[in-house]
Parts: structure tokens; C-alpha cells; sequence
């Protein structure tokens, strides 16, 4: 049996199945704690000491000789084939302790599905009707009293509950009203201060015909939430209500639009300019719908445009472009090439625009390129940003206001240290959408604001925004919306020292979010990148599993690997040949991560460099401005630098205070006081 074939389960009491499916014995309750705590710590090292203080209150006097017995025993059992004095390659020893080297657990394919963006109901339903069978009873059943096992029985109880709810609207939107009913109802005796239950059991109940009922469950919500919790009904609840009462099923809204959809088709000819604007504002709207829509969207725009063009009509095709006003947080391209065509045509329209021709469509293809050429280097796009701005400064008009100023966001990352700046555009988003009811860019200003608040340390500030954007989120329906937050709360986490296993699953609840988000310039590489924070938060080497998707980060990533593979000589080649960061919402986190593999390889060229790119931003967190992930503050890099600049010893070699033997960062010193 080989070890990859081990499939581990803690949606119950903690088990482990072999290739063939089949139970494998694992002795005693303490063996059995062991693996638990393994799995918990999710591929980190979990100290021996710890392990002792974790398995007795009052640890024996051979307790450390105990656990390397337990896991010697586990490891046969787990690999029973591996030949004698074989390192495991499952349940491994790595310095002061051991690790669980696995991606089979029960608990993290359940993570998995349920984090996932929208899908259609039927993959829904079905996916989670799947993973909610995997449970065995409560999570890691057997370790309910112990505190280490706590927040990870209470955070995967939760993901259930969510998970069950989800199942429910899967149901309902699939016209399985009645089959919703038994779940709901059994679901809400159990949980009853869960809002959202209460709500999905009244629609269910009221979809099946029973009006009555319906109400009578909200009336007893209402009692619960009052009596028992202090709390008033949400406005989704009290919405519900009012439908029922008006006997108004929410869904009519389908109805409304079919019926204004063939009127649509019936009046408006195939061929028609008319019919090519609108096809826009749909795909716009679509873009904010969620990660399928957003591809959808996306897929759609480029044809769009091609189609305004072979009209031959220069104001059309500007008309076409500019509409797609869809706000943009993230500074690097879900889809460089079509990001490119979509500049070249916005270029092409500018060019053909009449003299005198209007200045809001020129602001528009102006922010069209500041936002298209987003994390370039190009003067043009800088050019465009401010230029568009400046003319819809002369305008009434907030939307287009706010729409350049979304370009010139984008183009804020010329230079380090630059958080200011960006938290003042996401003050006069905020503001200017608040006046003119811009929900959109609301959002917007709001993350935008989260983001430089978080670069700037001001956590209490970054909360506020990030609450605000989740609350116009669920009011609008912008499911990508928390995509940002969820990666931003467990950032802070982070950075606020929260203990080491509530960050890792706060990151992991964050990467769970990405898939089907339909935003690849944010995905891609990001888990890495994140995982890799974490370890040298910790003063821990990167990570150097050959599968590790660096995406595009790999360039500035690659020395450290080399160096924690004990690769000096590959480093220092991989460091000389890594391009200067891109100009983007991780710039200063990427010049930390050469900082600390030019200290390491004693690369003084590299170290200057770094200094003097990172020097504008001394004030801040680097990378926190992204929103996702923090490497420290950069004084503390520039710290560093200064002291392997000024110590002593040959070029080319590592000298002084050397880099962690493991391939880690330097030690750190005590950081000077910020002026």
C-alpha cells in the first residue's frame, strides 16, 4: 500500500482507510490524537513538546518518549510496506517535530466544496449532497473536550450548517420546494439562531403552497431572535414577510424579465446598433454577478467591440467600449492578450473620434486604458488616467467621474509608498457614490480604502471598510465582493499575531473562495505566495514542494526556494535574473522577497536596489495594500539591509549574520524608531 493511497477522516471520530477502502487500526485513543493533531496543522511541524502538552493535562515523566512510540506505531500501520529504516514519507520527521504530509483528508474536500463560487444548482446540489454524506458524525468526534481540537471542530460545524443551507436554496431554485422542507425544518430546531434557516424554510413553505405555515415559522423567528437573543428580525426576513403577506413569490422577478426579454426580441431588430449597446450594459451587469458571470462577461466583451467596429462607427464603437464601466480592485489582468486588443481598439476609436466629438466618451476610452493597462509599465496609461480624469473634472457627471477614477487607481503604483495616495481616491469614491447612489463604485471606494488602510496598519479603519463592502454586498448581490474581504480578515489575522492555526484556516477559508471566482490574474499563484508569508512570518525556509504553483511570481520567489533547498550558487544566478517587481498592489511585498534572498546570497547590488525602491514605503506593511497577504513592515527589511550593507566580507558569498541554515531569512534585529 502506498502512502498516497491513505485517506484520512475527521468529519467523525478521526479514521484512516487504506487503497482498498478498508479501516486501518490505529491502537489507541492517543495515537489516534496524534494523527488528530497532525491533520490540524495542516502540513506544519507540530513540536514534540507541544504534542506532550497537548495529549496530558499533567504529561508522565516518559511522555516524550511516549509520543515518538505512538507515531512509530502509526507509521507502521499507515505504511506497512515501507521497508525497514525507510524515512515515512507520510507521517514525516522534520526538526523539533513531526508533520502530516498528505492533501486526503475528508475535512479539506469538504472545505473545498463548500467554498466554492456559483455553480449552476444541479453540480451545486449535487456536490454538496456528496460532501454532507461524507460526515460520520461531529468533527474529530472523540477530542470534543480538548482545547487544541476547539476552533477546528467549531470552524468545520460551521462550514456544515452553511453547507446545508446551501443544499436548501440549491433545491429551491431547482423547483424542489417540498424536498427542502424535512431538511429545513429538522435544520432550524437544531440551530435556531441561524437567520438564514428560518428564511429558506418560510420561502420552502410558502413555494409548496403553505401560506400559512410560512408565516407561522417567521412569527416564531421573530419570537426566537426578540425574546431569547435581543436582536430585531434582518430585512431579509422582514422582506419575505411582507411578500408572503402580499402573496408575492420573490421569483416572480424571473417572470418579469422573460416577459420584458421576448419583448425585447420581438421590437428590436437583430442587427441594430440599439441592440448592440444594451448587449453591453448586460454584460457589464453580468460582470458583477459572480465568477460565471464575470467569464461570461468577459468572453462576451472583445466580440462586442469587433462587432462595433466593422460598423464602421467610430462614436458607436467608443459607446461600446466606454459602457463597460465594470469597477476593478485587483491590479493584474485576468486575461493579458484581451486586455491588450481592448487598449488597441479603445486607441483606434480615440483616433477616429470627430473633432469636437464628446468629451465623456474620450474620458471614458481614456479610463478604458489607464484600467486595461493596469500593472504595465507604460507612460501612456498614466498619460490616459490623468487625462481622463481632468476632463470629467469639467463634467456633471459622477458615474464617469467615478469610472476615471478607478483608471487612476490603477495607475497609482509608479513608485512605492503610495497607500496615501490610493486611500484618497477611495475617500472621493466613497463620498461621490454615497451623493449619487454609485452602489458600485461604493463598493469600491470601500475596498479600495480597505486596502491602503491595511498598508498603513490602520486595521481599525481597514475593518470598517471591509464590513461596509461585505454589507453593500449582500444588499447587491456581489458575491466577488467577498472573495476580497474573507483574504483581507485573515491578512489581518495575520498581522495581528493571531495564533498560527486560526491564520492557517482563515487562509485556508480565504484560498477556498478563488475557485470558480472566474478572476485568474488574482488566483494564480496567490495560495503559494500566501503560504510562503506565513512561513517566513514564522522564520521558517520556503516552501520547496516541486508542485507548488508559484504562477506568475515564480521569478521573485525562485531564489528562496533555491536557498531553501541548500541551492546558494542557483539562487544567486535565479536573483541577478529576476525583473524588477512589477507595478502593481504587491510591489513592495516582491522587492522584500528579493530583499531577503539578496541578503542570503549576499548580493549588494540587488540589496541597494531594493533599499532605494522600498525607501518611500519605510511607513508601511509590505504587501498589506494588496489586501491579501503581509511580509512584515519594510522598515524591518530596510533594517536589514542596512545592517548586511554595512558588515564586513567578500562579495558574492554569505557573510556576517548568515542566512537560517534551513534557507530562511536572516535574523531579525530590533527594528530603529519610525520618524
Amino acid at each position: 500500500m502506498a502512502c498516497v493511497d491513505v485517506v484520512f477522516g475527521v468529519l467523525g471520530p478521526v479514521t484512516a482507510w487504506d487503497g482498498s477502502g478498508d479501516v486501518i487500526p490505529l491502537k489507541g485513543p492517543r495515537h489516534r490524537a496524534v494523527l488528530a493533531r497532525l491533520v490540524i496543522a495542516r502540513g506544519r511541524v507540530v513540536p514534540v513538546t507541544r504534542l506532550v502538552d497537548d495529549l496530558w493535562t499533567v504529561p508522565p515523566a516518559d511522555a516524550v518518549g511516549a509520543v515518538r512510540t505512538f507515531v512509530a506505531a502509526l507509521r507502521r500501520a499507515l505504511e506497512p510496506e515501507r521497508p525497514p529504516r525507510a524515512p515515512s514519507r507520510l507521517l514525516v520527521t522534520e526538526g523539533p517535530g513531526y508533520a502530516l504530509r498528505t492533501d486526503a483528508v475528508d475535512a479539506w474536500r469538504f472545505e473545498q466544496v463548500v467554498g466554492a463560487a456559483a455553480r449552476p444548482p444541479e453540480e451545486t446540489l449535487k456536490g454538496l449532497d456528496e460532501a454532507l454524506g461524507w460526515w460520520r458524525g461531529p468533527a474529530y468526534a472523540e477530542f470534543a473536550d480538548d482545547d487544541w481540537a476547539r476552533a477546528e471542530r467549531s470552524r468545520l460545524t460551521e462550514l456544515r450548517l452553511r453547507a446545508v443551507e446551501r443544499r436548501a436554496e440549491a433545491k429551491l431554485e431547482l423547483d424542489l420546494a417540498a424536498d427542502a422542507v424535512p431538511d429545513l425544518d429538522a435544520h432550524v430546531a437544531e440551530h435556531p439562531w441561524r437567520e438564514d434557516a428560518w428564511r429558506l424554510l418560510a420561502l420552502a413553505l410558502y413555494r409548496t403552497g403553505r401560506q400559512g405555515d410560512a408565516l407561522a415559522v417567521l412569527q416564531r423567528a421573530r419570537a426566537m431572535l426578540v425574546e431569547q437573543l435581543g436582536i430585531d428580525p434582518s430585512p431579509a426576513l422582514r422582506r419575505l414577510e411582507e411578500n408572503i403577506l402580499r402573496q408575492k413569490d420573490p421569483d416572480t422577478v424571473s417572470q418579469v424579465w422573460a416577459e420584458a426579454a421576448a419583448a425585447y426580441d420581438r421590437t428590436v431588430a437583430s442587427g441594430s446598433r440599439a441592440r448592440l449597446e444594451s448587449t453591453v450594459g448586460i454584460l457589464r451587469n453580468l460582470a458583477v454577478t459572480g465568477g460565471g458571470g464575470l467569464e461570461a462577461a468577459r468572453g462576451q466583451r472583445m466580440a462586442a467591440i469587433a462587432a462595433a467596429e466593422r460598423l464602421g462607427d467610430a462614436e458607436l464603437t467608443a459607446r461600446v467600449i466606454g459602457a463597460y464601466d465594470v469597477p476593478a480592485i485587483w491590479t493584474r489582468s485576468d486575461d493579458p492578450r484581451q486586455a491588450a486588443e481592448v487598449v488597441a481598439a479603445a486607441e483606434r476609436a480615440l483616433a477616429g473620434l470627430p473633432d469636437g466629438g464628446s468629451g465623456a466618451a474620450r474620458a471614458r476610452l481614456l479610463a478604458t486604458i489607464a484600467l486595461e493597462s493596469r500593472g504595465t509599465r507604460t507612460g501612456r496609461a498614466r498619460e490616459a488616467a490623468v487625462e481622463a480624469e481632468r476632463i470629467a473634472r469639467g463634467l456633471d457627471d459622477p458615474a464617469l467621474l467615478a469610472f476615471t477614477l478607478n483608471g487612476v487607481f490603477m495607475q497609482t503604483f509608479h513608485r512605492a509608498g503610495l497607500a496615501p495616495e490610493r486611500a484618497e481616491i477611495g475617500a472621493e469614491l466613497v463620498d461621490l457614490s454615497v451623493r449619487h447612489d454609485l452602489h458600485n463604485y461604493l463598493v469600491l471606494g470601500h475596498l479600495v480604502r480597505m486596502q491602503a488602510r491595511s498598508a498603513l496598519a490602520d486595521f481599525t479603519a481597514a475593518d470598517l471598510h471591509a464590513a461596509a463592502a461585505d454589507h453593500l454586498a449582500e444588499r447587491h448581490e456581489r458575491p466577488l465582493v467577498g472573495v476580497f474581504t474573507t483574504w483581507y480578515r485573515a491578512l489581518r489575522l495575520a498581522a495581528s499575531g493571531g495564533a498560527p492555526e486560526e491564520v492557517e484556516a482563515a487562509y485556508r477559508d480565504a484560498i477556498a473562495r478563488l475557485d470558480g471566482s472566474g478572476m485568474p490574474g488574482l488566483t494564480a499563484g496567490l495560495p503559494a505566495l500566501a503560504r510562503l508569508s506565513l512561513r517566513m512570518k514564522a522564520g521558517r525556509p520556503a516552501q520547496t514542494d516541486p508542485h507548488t504553483d508559484w504562477g506568475p511570481y515564480a521569478p521573485w520567489a525562485r531564489p528562496l526556494v533555491l536557498l531553501a533547498q541548500q541551492r546558494p550558487q542557483e539562487a544567486a544566478t535565479a536573483l541577478r535574473k529576476a525583473p524588477e517587481p512589477p507595478r502593481d498592489l504587491l510591489f513592495e511585498a516582491l522587492w522584500c522577497l528579493l530583499a531577503q534572498a539578496a541578503i542570503a546570497a549576499d548580493d549588494r547590488q540587488t540589496m541597494a536596489r531594493a533599499r532605494d525602491a522600498l525607501a518611500p514605503a519605510a511607513e508601511e506593511l509590505a504587501g498589506a495594500g494588496s489586501g491579501l497577504v503581509a511580509f512584515g513592515p519594510v522598515a524591518r527589511h530596510m533594517d536589514d539591509l542596512d545592517a548586511a550593507l554595512h558588515r564586513a566580507g567578500p562579495a558574492g558569498g554569505v557573510t556576517g549574520r548568515a542566512a537560517d541554515p534551513q534557507g530562511g531569512p536572516p535574523g531579525r534585529r530590533p527594528r530603529r524608531r519610525r520618524r
